[in-house]
């Protein structure tokens, strides 16, 4: 590591030349910067600036062809390949809502955008469009395959270019958001009523926010008829008897400007440590299990009935990854998901046993 508050531009290149396998990531924690910092460097030479206007860029990317959508946590890597079709522009909330790429997309956090151009060990160009907030976390990427349309990268790319090619990042000064959730005492009561009272499993965020507490907050206090603790492994299991029984399951992972959802089923199943992995043609997913402090099953009641949640949060209390059975609006959960994550096994009963 560099010893450094912040390492100026050389430095980072140099560094980065001298460990030519390490993933960006890993190479910017290392290094003490912010992963935007990592590709700001690199400026005037493998990567651009570009707006980091969502809606300006969701407008272009069906342009693109067939890519690689990537939204990832500190915990979990989300890709799909895909078109990004049907989208919906908006000032709050955006969406994408293709067959294959499905976001759910909040402009306020994206704040510096990157046109990357990096050569790989092959001799292979990588070409890629990166967002990050303004703190320089990664909100999302895009990743050109051998079937995109390299004309439509590089108009967008032309379009959306900066006058400012600065290769200094200077994070905003402050956290970034973290749990959001308090220490102050939950009204149970009051929380079981507003809970009760849900008619859409999108509700449940603004429900939180109005009585002021966070998730895990709400999960320990609701009751257990509508949250309960399971065993982390229970995670993986879920996973591979979905992928047994071929069930459409519908796979959340975000941060504070994308969530990007897989709606289908999942077929290879692999660990490699402490990552779990999905590695299906179309979809694939990298969840650090080690990261997982508290596993939930979650009941929320809908206008269709109630529907079940597995929900991983991290030590902070912040969602690491989600799911649900897939299922269209107006239809009932399918009773296969809702029996899966119910036998799987409670905190309370392993420890026990």
């Amino acid at each position: 590591m560099i010893d450094s508050t912040r390492p100026t531009p050389i430095e980072i290149r140099a560094y980065r030349a001298a460990n030519p396998k390490l993933r960006e990531r890993d190479m910017a924690a290392q290094l003490g910067i912010s992963e935007a910092a990592l590709v700001a460097a690199e400026c005037g030479l493998t990567a651009s600036r570009i707006d980091a206007d969502a809606n300006r860029l969701l407008a272009r990317a069906e342009e693109l062809g067939e890519v690689l959508a990537l939204t990832r946590n500190d915990s979990a890597v989300h890709e799909k390949i895909g078109v990004y079709e049907n989208v919906k522009a908006g000032k709050a909330a955006a969406l994408v809502l293709g067959s294959e790429i499905d976001l759910r997309v909040f402009p306020s956090a994206w704040a510096h955008g990157f046109a990357v151009s990096k050569t790989d060990a092959n001799g292979d160009v990588r070409r890629s469009l990166q967002f990050f907030d303004k703190w320089g976390n990664a909100v999302h990427k895009i990743h050109l395959r051998p079937d995109s349309d390299l004309e439509a990268y590089n108009r967008i790319v032309a379009d959306l270019r900066l006058d400012d090619q600065s290769q200094e990042f200077v994070a905003e000064v402050g956290a970034a958001a973290g749990d959001e959730g308090t220490d102050a005492a939950v009204d149970t009561e009051a929380l079981r009523d507003h809970w009760m009272k849900l008619t859409d499993t999108h509700q449940f965020h603004g429900m939180l926010r109005n009585l002021k507490i966070g998730r895990r907050q709400a999960l320990h206090a609701v009751g257990e008829d509508l949250a309960w603790q399971l065993d982390a492994g229970g995670m993986e299991t879920m996973m591979r008897e979905s992928a047994v029984i071929e069930l459409p399951i519908m796979c959340f992972v975000g941060n504070a400007g994308v969530i990007q959802i897989h709606s289908g089923p999942v077929a290879k199943i692999a660990t490699m440590g402490p990552w779990l992995n999905v590695m299906d043609p179309t979809f694939h997913l990298h969840l650090r299990t080690d990261h997982i402090a508290e596993l939930w099953a979650v009941r929320k009641p809908t206008a269709d009935g109630h529907v079940t949640s597995l929900e991983a949060l991290n030590a902070k209390g912040e969602m690491v990854i989600q799911f649900f059975g897939k299922r269209k609006e107006g239809l009932a959960e399918r009773p296969e998901w809702r029996s899966l994550v119910e036998s799987l096994p409670r905190l309370d009963s392993v420890a026990a046993a």
